[in-house]
C-alpha cells in the first residue's frame, strides 16, 4: 500500500506540493484569524508565494503562537469540531486541537500508510499499548489508522507487564504499538514468569516516543538490548499533535518516510532559512489537507537531518533522521554541545542502571550544570567511575553523577500525566 504520489519523481512531487500549497495559503487567508492578521500586519501577497522555494519569505510559527492564540487558528465553526485533542507540553502549555470529520479521516489515512510503510496489512492482530484517552490524539490516531488497515486492535493500554502478557498469550498480536524502553519490561516480567518470547506471536514492534537509531541508522544501545534478547523487528516512528502526520520507517530502517500528500517539510537554520543538504537543523512543516486547524512553516523544536535518497523499499520521498535532540533542551557543557538523547543512549548500555533522570540547571558562573541521577541495583564506587569513564569516552565529558533511590526516580520518571516517560528536567534562568 504505497501511495503513487510517494513513488513520483521528485519533480512531480514538487508540482503537486506547490499546489497544495497555493490552495493552503488561500484556505488559511480566508478562514484563520490567526493567519489573517499576520498576513495584514506584515504586508504578505499570498498570491506570490508560487514555489517551495518562496515559503522561506513566508514567516514561521511557533509553539509560543500556538499557546498564546491557541482560539485563532481554528478555522471551522465550533459545530464542526468533532473531536478535542492536546499536545503533550513536552516544552510548555498544552495546546489544544480540534479536528473535524474530515480530519479524522486524513489521520486515519495517515496511520494507515505508515503502518503499511512498516509493513502492517490486512489480517494481522496489532496491541495498542498506548493511551486512547486523556484527549490523546496518537492514541486515537493509531486505532482509525489500523481500522482502516483492516487490522484487528487489542486496546490493552499502557503499562502493567502482566495484562501485557495475558493479552499476547490469548489473542496472538502480531505487533505491538508501544514505547520502546517498555519492552525491556515485557522481557523481564516474561523471564521471571517463564514466558517463552520468542516462541510468542510478536513479530515486531512500532515504537513511539523514544529513539532506536543513530544518526548512521546503526542500532542504538536500547534497541540493541531488546533486539539482543527478543528477536523480534523494531520500527521508529516519529509524529506530533500539531503535524497530524506520522514518519515511520519501512523494513530497511533508513529514516521515517515523507507523505507529500500531507505535509511539506522544511529545516531550517538559526536565522529561518533552509539549511544545505545534509546538514542538520529544526524541522518545520506546513499542513496540508486539515480543515480545522491547519498550520504554515511550524517550527517543531526538533533537531533532525534530511535524507533524499531513493529508498530500497520504491518510494522515492524524503526520510527524517533519528531526532538529535530537541533545540530547548541542547546543553553547553564544558565547551560540548549535548542534548539528552546522547546522555540516554551512554545510560542505556548499563544493566545495573533501573532508571535514571537528568537534571540541567544554571550555575554560579551563569553556565549549564549537569546532575545525573540514577538508580542501580548494585551501588559500587566503582561502578559510578565506570560510568564517568563511558561518559567520557562516548561524549568527551563527564557530568556529575548520583546515586538515587528508585522509589524517588520512577514517580518522576513516569508520572500519570504524563504519556511518555519523563527523564529530563530544566531547571535552567
Amino acid at each position: 500500500m504505497i501511495p503513487a504520489i510517494e513513488k513520483d519523481s521528485l519533480e512531480e512531487i514538487k508540482i503537486f506540493q506547490e499546489k497544495k500549497l497555493s490552495e493552503l495559503l488561500e484556505y488559511i487567508s480566508q478562514n484563520s484569524p490567526f493567519y489573517k492578521r499576520l498576513f495584514a500586519g506584515q504586508n504578505i501577497d499570498i498570491s506570490k508565494i508560487k514555489t517551495l522555494e518562496d515559503l522561506q519569505y513566508l514567516p514561521v510559527t511557533t509553539k509560543e503562537d500556538l499557546q498564546q492564540y491557541n482560539d485563532d487558528f481554528v478555522c471551522v465553526p465550533q459545530n464542526k469540531i468533532i473531536d478535542y485533542a492536546s499536545t503533550s507540553g513536552t516544552l510548555g502549555d498544552p495546546v489544544t486541537f480540534g479536528l473535524t470529520d474530515s480530519d479524522l479521516d486524513r489521520l486515519a489515512y495517515n496511520e494507515a500508510i505508515s503502518f503499511a510503510c512498516a509493513g502492517i496489512a490486512e489480517g494481522d492482530v496489532v496491541q495498542l499499548m498506548t493511551t486512547i484517552d486523556r484527549k490523546f490524539m496518537a492514541g486515537l490516531a493509531y486505532f482509525l489508522g489500523l481500522r482502516k488497515l483492516k487490522v484487528g486492535v487489542i486496546r490493552v493500554g499502557a503499562g502493567i507487564p502482566e495484562m501485557q502478557w495475558d493479552s499476547i498469550l490469548k489473542y496472538n498480536p502480531n505487533y505491538l504499538i508501544t514505547v520502546p524502553s517498555f519492552l525491556l519490561k515485557l522481557i523481564e516480567y516474561a523471564e521471571i514468569h517463564g514466558i517463552d518470547y520468542n516462541n510468542s506471536s510478536i513479530k515486531g514492534a512500532i515504537c513511539i516516543g523514544e529513539s532506536l537509531r543513530d544518526q548512521d541508522f546503526s542500532m542504538n544501545t536500547l534497541s540493541k538490548k531488546i533486539t539482543d534478547k527478543w528477536n523480534i523487528k523494531l520500527f521508529s516512528t516519529y509524529a506530533s499533535t500539531e503535524m497530524s502526520t506520522a514518519f515511520t520507517e519501512c523494513e530497511h530502517g533508513n529514516g521515517g518516510h515523507h507523505h507529500p500528500e500531507l505535509i511539506i517539510v522544511e529545516v531550517l537554520d538559526e536565522n529561518n532559512l533552509p539549511v544545505q543538504d545534509g546538514e542538520t537543523g529544526e524541522l518545520t512543516f506546513t499542513t496540508l489537507g486539515i480543515e480545522a486547524m491547519p498550520l504554515l512553516r511550524f517550527k517543531t523544536g526538533d533537531i533532525v537531518q534530511l535524507h533524499n535518497e531513493p529508498c530500497a523499499c520504491g518510494r522515492n520521498t524524503l526520510r527524517v533522521g533519528p531526532v538529535i535532540g530537541r533545540k530547548k533542551q541542547m546543553i553547553k557543557y564544558k565547551g560540548t554541545t549535548l542534548y539528552p538523547p546522547a546522555m540516554n543512549d551512554v545510560l542505556s548500555g548499563f544493566d545495573n542502571i533501573e532508571n535514571h533522570i537528568i537534571e540541567i540547571s544554571t550555575n554560579d558562573l551563569g553556565t549549564d550544570e549537569i546532575v545525573i541521577k540514577i538508580a542501580v541495583k548494585n551501588q559500587t564506587p566503582e561502578f559510578l567511575q565506570e560510568i564517568k569513564d563511558h561518559f567520557r569516552a562516548k561524549l568527551r565529558v563527564t557530568p556529575k553523577i548520583e546515586f538515587a533511590s528508585k522509589e524517588t526516580l520512577n514517580p518522576m520518571v513516569f508520572n500519570p500525566m504524563s504519556r511518555k516517560p519523563i527523564r529530563f528536567f530544566d531547571y535552567r534562568a
